[in-house]
C-alpha cells in the first residue's frame, strides 16, 4: 500500500494502532478528520483510508493517508459526472441507485484494502462511517478473526427498532402498541420490497468476498459493530428500547477546533443592529442555490433581518441580491453562530448540531438522503421547524412564515439551548478514546479466557 509517512515513528506506551475508513465524500470525510486529529494528538498511531482528493486534509491531521483502490475512489465534487446513471433519479429510486452503485459496489475493493493494511500491521480497532460498506463485509466475519469495529455516527442513528420507522423515510416515532405495529409493517415492507435487491446483493458479497454471512438487514449492519460512537446527544435522537449494540453519545465533532476561514469584506455588517438569519445548503447538495439559498434571500428581502449565506465553496451567484443579503463561499462558523438568530438549512447533520450547540433555532428543509431524518428530529426536539418541499421546491411564502415563527416564539430557542447545554458538556471526539480502550480491554479479556488452562 502507498501509505504516506507518519510524522513520528515512535508512540508513547499505551498508544493504540487505529485505522479510520471513509468513503471519498466530503460530508463523510470531514467529521472523521476531527476524529483523526484528536486521536493523533492523544499519541495514537492513526492510518486513514480514503480517496485521493482528501490526501492533504488527512495528512494535515497528522494521520497517515492511505489511498482507496481506484475502483473505490471517485470525485465527489461532481457525483453526477462520476455516476451518470443516477442523473434524474429522486426519492426512493435515487436512494436505491446510490446505495447500490455509489456505496455497495465499491465494498469489495474497500475490504481488500482493509485486509492489506491489517496484514501489513494489525490494529487495535477499525473506525468507520456507516456508508463505508467494506466495514459491513468485515463485520460479517467471526469476531475472533477481526479487530474491533467502531461505527462513527456522522448521520442520525438509523438502527432498526420496534420503536422507530425505517431510516430515510423521515417519519418520527409513534408511541404505544399502534406505533410499534406501524413500525413493524413499515420495516418489513421496506426490507422485503424497497431494498430487497440491495440486501440480496449485499448478502452475496458477504459470502463471496468475506466468506461470512450478514447477521441483519443490510441497512442495519451498524448494529453488528462492536460499538457505535454517535456524534449527537440523546436529547436529539430517538429513544430505542431494544438496542443490541452499545451506543456512546459524545456530541458533535464540529466544535473540536477553531475555524481558519477568513471573514468576508462585509463582516462589519454584523453589528447587532438587525437580527441575523443564516442560510446554507452545506458543502455537497449545493450545486443549485435555487433549492434553498436564493429562495430564502427573496423570501426575507422585505424583513428587518440580515440574511447571511454561504455557497459551500461553489461559484457565487451572478445576479443581484436583495439589499439585506450577504454571501460568501465559506464562513467562519465559530465566529458567525454566536451572532445569528436562526438557521435555515437543508439539514446537514454537522451544521444542525453546530446551531444547537449555540442555542440557535432551526428551519430544516431536507427531504433526501439522511436530511429527511435530520429535519424530523429538529421538529420533534422542539428546537425548530420542518418545511417540506412541494414537487422538489420550497415556496418563498413558506420559508418566510416559518422563519418569522422561529424568531417570534421563544420556545424554539429554549429547546435549542437545552440541547446545546448537553452538547457543550459532552466530550466530543475525545470521548472516543475511552470507548476504544474499553473494547481493547474486553478483547484482551476474551483472549485470556480462551487461553486459560
Amino acid at each position: 500500500m502507498n501509505t504516506s509517512e507518519v510524522q513520528s515513528s515512535s508512540y508513547p506506551a499505551g498508544a493504540l494502532s487505529l485505522l479510520i475508513c471513509s468513503t471519498p465524500v466530503h460530508g463523510h470525510v470531514t467529521p472523521l478528520l476531527a476524529v483523526a486529529r484528536t486521536l493523533v494528538a492523544g499519541g495514537h498511531e492513526v492510518r486513514f483510508l480514503t480517496g485521493d482528493r482528501y490526501r492533504s486534509a488527512v495528512e494535515s491531521t497528522g494521520a497517515a493517508w492511505v489511498p482507496l483502490p481506484d475502483e473505490a475512489d471517485y470525485d465527489d465534487s461532481d457525483v453526477d459526472a462520476a455516476f451518470p446513471g443516477r442523473v434524474g433519479l429522486r426519492g426512493v429510486a435515487g436512494a436505491r441507485w446510490d446505495l447500490r452503485h455509489i456505496f455497495l459496489d465499491p465494498a469489495p475493493a474497500q475490504l481488500r484494502a482493509v485486509d492489506a493494511l491489517l496484514a501489513e500491521k494489525p490494529v487495535d480497532a477499525v473506525l468507520t462511517e456507516s456508508m463505508f460498506l467494506g466495514a459491513m463485509l468485515l463485520l460479517s466475519r467471526p469476531r475472533e478473526t477481526r479487530p474491533p469495529v467502531v461505527n462513527l455516527g456522522i448521520v442520525p442513528l438509523g438502527l432498526r427498532s420496534r420503536d422507530t420507522a425505517p431510516f430515510a423515510l423521515g417519519i418520527p416515532p409513534m408511541r404505544g402498541p399502534l406505533g410499534r405495529l406501524r413500525n413493524a409493517v413499515l420495516n418489513a415492507s421496506t426490507e422485503r420490497f424497497v431494498f430487497a435487491d440491495l440486501h440480496r446483493a449485499a448478502t452475496d458479497l458477504a459470502r463471496t468476498e468475506a466468506g461470512g454471512e450478514l447477521a441483519t438487514f443490510v441497512m442495519n449492519y451498524p448494529a453488528t459493530a462492536d460499538a457505535i460512537v454517535q456524534f449527537s446527544m440523546p436529547e436529539f435522537e430517538y429513544p430505542r428500547s431494544d438496542l443490541t449494540v452499545p451506543v456512546h453519545y459524545v456530541g458533535p465533532v464540529s466544535l473540536a477546533s477553531a475555524s481558519t476561514v477568513p471573514v468576508p469584506e462585509w463582516w462589519g455588517d454584523l453589528d447587532g443592529t438587525r437580527r441575523v438569519v443564516h442560510v446554507t445548503q452545506g458543502t455537497v447538495a449545493n450545486a443549485d442555490l435555487e433549492e434553498l439559498v436564493l429562495p430564502t434571500m427573496r423570501a426575507l428581502a422585505d424583513s428587518d433581518v440580515l440574511v447571511v449565506a454561504s455557497t459551500g465553496g461553489r461559484d457565487m451567484p451572478t445576479g443581484s441580491l436583495p439589499g439585506n443579503a450577504r454571501i460568501a463561499p465559506y464562513l467562519p462558523y465559530d465566529r458567525l453562530f454566536p451572532q445569528i438568530d436562526a438557521l435555515v438549512t437543508n439539514g446537514g447533520y454537522g451544521g444542525v448540531h453546530y446551531a444547537l450547540a449555540h442555542g440557535v433555532p432551526i428551519l430544516a428543509t431536507g427531504d433526501t438522503e439522511d436530511k429527511a431524518e435530520v429535519a424530523a428530529r429538529v421538529a420533534r426536539s422542539g428546537a425548530g421547524l420542518r418545511l417540506r418541499p412541494r414537487n422538489g421546491r420550497l415556496t418563498e411564502r413558506g420559508i418566510r412564515t416559518a422563519v418569522e415563527r422561529l424568531l417570534a416564539e421563544p420556545s424554539y430557542r429554549a429547546h435549542a439551548r437545552r440541547i446545546g447545554d448537553a452538547i457543550v458538556a459532552a466530550p466530543g471526539p475525545a470521548g472516543i478514546e475511552d470507548v476504544l480502550r474499553g473494547l481493547v480491554q474486553a478483547r484482551a479479556g476474551r483472549a485470556a479466557d480462551v487461553n486459560a488452562p
